[in-house]
């Protein structure tokens, strides 16, 4: 232990390194303060020292202090990784979600409500699987962004599937509003066009910077306009019959998810470039 604590006392942004030795074995805890933009050579010094993985903790730390010594724009690819496979997750909960803001916003895509339909997105996950499956594509781990687009695909599935159930039981009650017509739908976008494209686009790479900064919650909403109505709609569309307007929520929906993700993909293709770039000037250096 003592060897590690010298190898990490060495590294560029390692301070206060300590070494409590323990009672058992002669095992011992080795503690430092990492800048974030150390984070993973750290992470690499230990591994080639030959410390396995489940004995390493690294925490992220809120400080106050210069911006150049706690920056949260320093991406730590480590703890990239770590995140994206916990939001590639498909627990109980992520469905419950999805379902609930299906219905909400199946009643927003019905009585026309702006209001239904932000609060369904407000409540939507998207945007967890949706950053997942981006972290995945980036960094080559296939079986990362497979797993995030599955879960985002039967998340919005989820919620087309509950939009469709709560449009078909109006329905069968007679509860529809009198002479409805789902062509005259102001809140859901139900074509393809270059606003659908950009605002996508824009909202993938909002996302992928909003995860990175712990500021998801916030930005959850914004990326959920390119989902949640077209998901609803969808539903809605199956439920009263309509199946030319389903076929074209359909499109509006892969079209919004295929520009996420590369929106999302390029924000972080060019942060991991940036921070290759970073790293070799720093050890010619």
């Amino acid at each position: 232990m003592i060897a590690v604590a010298d190898r990490i006392d060495t590294l560029s942004g390692a301070r206060h390194v300590g070494v409590l030795e323990g009672a058992r074995g002669g095992r011992a805890l080795v503690t430092a303060d990492i800048r974030a933009d150390a984070a993973d050579g750290a992470l690499s010094t230990l591994r080639d020292l030959g410390v396995p993985a489940d004995d390493v903790v690294l925490t992220r730390l809120d400080t106050i202090g210069s911006f150049s010594e706690s920056s949260d724009l320093v991406v730590v690819w480590a703890d990239v990784v770590g995140q994206a496979h916990e939001r590639a997750r498909a627990p109980v909960q992520y469905f419950i979600l999805m379902a609930v803001s299906g219905v909400i916003a199946a009643f927003g895509v019905i009585n026309q409500s702006a209001v239904l339909i932000v609060g369904a997105m407000a409540i939507s996950p998207d945007l967890l699987p949706i950053t997942a499956a981006c972290t995945g594509l980036v960094l080559r781990r296939p079986k990362l962004a497979t797993r995030g687009i599955l879960t985002l695909v039967a998340g919005l599935a989820t919620t087309a599937v509950f939009a469709a159930i709560a449009a078909a039981f109006l329905r069968f009650a007679d509860l529809l509003p009198t002479g409805y017509n789902i062509d005259e739908i102001p809140v859901a976008q139900t074509h393809v066009g270059a606003t659908t494209i950009i605002v996508a686009f824009a909202a993938g790479v909002a996302g992928m910077l909003a995860v990175e900064t712990r500021a998801g919650a916030a930005i959850g909403v914004a990326i959920s306009v390119t989902t949640i109505p077209a998901a609803a709609y969808l539903g809605v569309a199956i439920a009263i019959g309509e199946l030319d307007r389903s076929l074209s929520a359909l499109g509006v929906l892969g079209t919004n998810v295929a520009m996420m993700l590369a929106g999302g993909s390029l924000v972080l293709a060019v942060q991991r470039l940036t921070s290759r770039r970073s790293r070799k000037a720093t050890q010619l250096a």
